[in-house]
């Protein structure tokens, strides 16, 4: 099976609809319920999970977790994903749901509000047992829900490496994430049952297909036929195409079972500490502060106008600046009209405007207030058309939610390219998003208020 992520289109696909053993790609899904359940608060990265004996059982490929053993939930996703560990994903399942079977049955209410209409599943890490099936199609639908409905955890499929808390543990993907350009997860699979199976994404060029395998003869074999089917892929793909991301279901409250509340509420209070704080409120400006700015801006205009209407401002220069008022999203300050004197915003004082002598022309500015000092901004790079240089902002958005989630997206155009910047940042905002950028790599420079 192979699909164009950007919009789902299926193409090629041969046999995706065969119900067979999906192995450890069984995984995809008990992560994915993880991370809907941190992003609900049903539990946090940082919760001590206490390790069951039936998840410490579990054969391999397992992280070697002990009975009794308290392990954070982060440690087991990373040993879930990157080394397919078998205990890991059946201690994920418990500390969500309480017991692997109320996961499972979690697990299928998932695929169903996902379109995996030919899935069943068993248990959380994919083990051969009677009834856990899956297809390829299936499989790539839910590849393509974990990149985009959570994208913020996606770097985990790439790692070849990662710290599991109790050692580290190499990728099970290794091999093909290094050989193949472009690629960058997503999950193995195999079990005698099953063979060898694949869920494979990779990104070039502003373009990202998504291929699966089910029932490969050898890794090597199996790899063979993903990097041709992502070939194709790439052949086939337009160039350009609007992305249509996949409707993320509704969340439904996790835990059943006559012990579900107590359950969910004992989450909740263990992860008070957990949600991003709300954001700081922005005072409003006093009433009359506005009303002495609207009637000197006002008062301004008209000014303007009467002397274009007269032309006395037909020899002058420089001509006079019309003031625009526009709304932004983020509000930082309030826009202040001046002119050769400053405002005081100061209350009970009025904030007045002074007129230039008419022999010099007139002069009004429109400013933004000082407040805040969100003039500064980044830089991350030029590129030869603006297509390229908005998917760049985009994919550096999703990467630094952290500390771009207030700036503004900007293309600027100029004769040498698209310059592809994030505005409305404060100075020390800007350091340390380029400082985060710059050590993964990314370039990023800083860019100070204009004078």
């Amino acid at each position: 099976m192979v699909i164009d992520a950007r919009t789902g289109e299926v193409l090629h696909a041969r046999n995706a609809d065969t119900r067979l053993h999906p192995a450890s790609l069984t995984k995809m899904m008990t992560l994915y319920i993880a991370f809907e359940a941190i992003e609900h608060g049903e539990i946090s990265l940082d919760s001590l999970v206490t390790i069951s004996k039936k998840a410490a059982s579990e054969p391999p490929s397992k992280l070697g977790l002990r009975p009794g053993q308290k392990i954070k939930l982060r440690y087991l996703i990373r040993g879930a994903a990157v080394k397919s560990a078998n205990d890991a994903a059946t201690a994920i399942g418990e500390a969500i749901e309480g017991s692997e079977a109320a996961f499972a049955r979690r697990m299928n209410r998932t695929a169903k509000a996902l379109g995996m209409s030919r899935t069943t599943f068993r248990n959380a890490h994919g083990l051969t047992e009677e009834g856990h099936l899956s297809t390829a199609r299936d499989m790539t639908t839910l590849g393509r829900h974990l990149f985009y409905d959570y994208p913020e955890y996606y770097n985990l499929f790439s790692r070849q490496t990662t710290d599991a808390g109790i050692r580290t543990v190499s990728n099970t993907n290794r091999r093909f994430l290094s050989s193949y350009r472009g690629a960058d997860g997503i999950k193995t699979g195999y079990t005698r049952a099953a063979g060898f199976n694949l869920v494979a994404s990779a990104e070039r060029g502003g373009e990202r297909i998504i291929a699966t395998v089910f029932g490969g003869r050898s890794s090597a074999a199996r790899n063979a036929q993903v990097a041709e089917l992502l070939d194709l892929g790439f052949q086939r793909a337009p160039s350009r195409v609007a992305v249509r991301k996949p409707a993320k279901p509704v969340y439904v409250a996790g835990a059943d079972g006559p012990d579900a509340a107590g359950r969910t509420s004992r989450a909740s209070m263990a992860l008070t500490a957990s949600p991003r704080p709300p954001r700081r409120p922005i005072p409003e400006p006093p009433e009359t502060l506005l009303a002495a700015v609207a009637e000197s801006v006002e008062t301004a205009l008209e000014a303007a106008h009467a002397e274009l209407a007269t032309g006395a401002m037909a020899d002058a220069a420089p001509k006079a600046n019309v003031p625009t008022i526009s709304p932004r999203p983020r509000p930082e300050g309030l826009m202040v009209a001046a002119a050769s004197t400053a405002v005081d915003p100061t209350p009970p004082s009025i904030p007045t405007m002074t007129t230039a002598p008419a022999d010099t022309g007139q002069e009004v500015v429109t400013r933004l207030s000082s407040s805040g000092g969100r003039h500064w901004g980044i830089n991350v790079g030029r590129y030869g058309s603006r297509y390229k240089a908005e998917r760049v902002l985009l994919k550096t958005a999703l990467q630094e939610l952290g500390t771009l989630d207030l700036a503004l997206r900007k293309v600027v155009q100029n004769r040498r390219g698209f310059e592809a910047n994030f505005v409305g940042m404060t100075e020390e905002e800007a350091a340390l998003a380029c400082r985060r950028l710059q050590s993964h790599g990314t370039e990023c420079i800083t860019i100070g208020p204009r004078s």
